[in-house]
């Protein structure tokens, strides 16, 4: 519940609360609030007026009072204000003179500061353009020396490049030389090789043909060896020694020639004999001496008995050294 003055002073809580409490009733009977105003709230008794009459008197009193003290305010506040306005204005004054001394002050010294600060701008600005000037040399010198450099080393790498394509182009002309020579090496020495088969294969054809030439004539003359002594045997009817004996008189001669060659490059510059005379069987020294001699040489009877063949009788005998005597 809301007492008299309550409601009077505080309309919105009042209707929400009526709000409130009509909406539960009306939804007993299936009705719903959907909005509520309230117009004027009186009573019997003018209880509400009175309040309000009072109020609005009291309201009407607080004005005038209100009204009194704002116009006194008002006053106070405008002389208050003259007078803060006229010191304002003379301290205004004074401080215009003072900021304006202070303020040529501050121009002269700030006019001088700028002048030495542009003299020092300036120094400093001729002082950087030098440094600029020297930067933009070194610079320059720098970049000339790269470029220089540059320059030197592309030279150096085309004059490389050139060293490194004449050497390949000699080194291949070199190869392709020798490769050349090698070629007419090679096809001298199969040249060579078969012109050495071809004249050792003429070679070999002429030994062989020597060989055979010699075979043919061996064999010829041993044919015709071989008919002689088959037409030899035949003369001595059948004897095998005879035909022999025959043989070794052929080669009697050639026998003597052998004794006669054995002895004839004997040097002999001088012999001294010294003989003395005859001795009893009256031979003399110098006899005997050649005797001796020509009885050093084999005879040829020994010769041919070596052979196992016996001379005949009509070409002489050896006598024994006891007959002799």
């Amino acid at each position: 519940s809301m007492t008299i003055e309550q409601i009077n002073q505080d309309r919105d809580n009042f209707l929400e609360r009526i709000n409130h409490n009509v909406e539960k009733e009306l939804e007993k009977v299936g009705l719903k609030l959907i909005n509520v105003n309230i117009v004027d709230i009186t009573d019997d008794s003018d209880y509400i007026e009175s309040i309000g009459k009072k109020a609005a008197a009291t309201a009407v009193e607080n004005a005038r009072v209100d009204v009194a003290n704002a116009e006194r305010d008002g006053a106070i506040g405008a002389a208050e204000a003259n007078r803060t306005r006229e010191i304002q204005v003379a301290q205004n004054v004074a401080e215009a003179a003072k900021g304006s001394k202070a303020a040529e002050a501050d121009r002269r010294v700030y006019v001088e500061g700028q002048e030495a600060i542009a003299v020092s701008g300036e120094n400093i600005a001729q002082a950087e353009i030098a440094n600029v000037n020297a930067d933009l040399a070194e610079a320059e010198a720098a970049a000339k020396q790269r470029s220089e450099v540059a320059d030197a080393v592309a030279e150096a790498a085309i004059q490389r490049a050139r060293y490194v394509e004449e050497e390949e182009r000699l080194k291949a002309s070199d190869i392709v030389r020798e490769n050349i020579q090698k070629q007419q090496i090679v096809i001298a020495a199969d040249a060579e090789a078969e012109r050495q088969r071809r004249v050792a294969g003429g070679e070999a054809d002429a030994i062989l043909l020597v060989y055979e030439a010699e075979a043919k004539g061996i064999q010829k003359v041993l044919d015709a060896k071989a008919k002689g002594y088959e037409n030899l045997v035949n003369s001595t009817a059948g004897d095998p020694k005879a035909a022999a004996t025959l043989l070794m008189v052929e080669k009697i001669e050639s026998m003597v020639a052998a004794q006669v060659e054995a002895i004839r490059n004997l040097k002999i510059d001088k012999i001294t004999v010294w003989d003395g005379g005859n001795n009893a069987d009256g031979s003399s020294a110098t006899s005997n001496f050649v005797s001796s001699l020509v009885q050093s040489l084999p005879p040829i009877h020994d010769v041919a008995k070596m052979a196992g063949v016996e001379l005949p009788d009509y070409l002489g005998s050896m006598s024994d050294d006891s007959d002799s005597e």
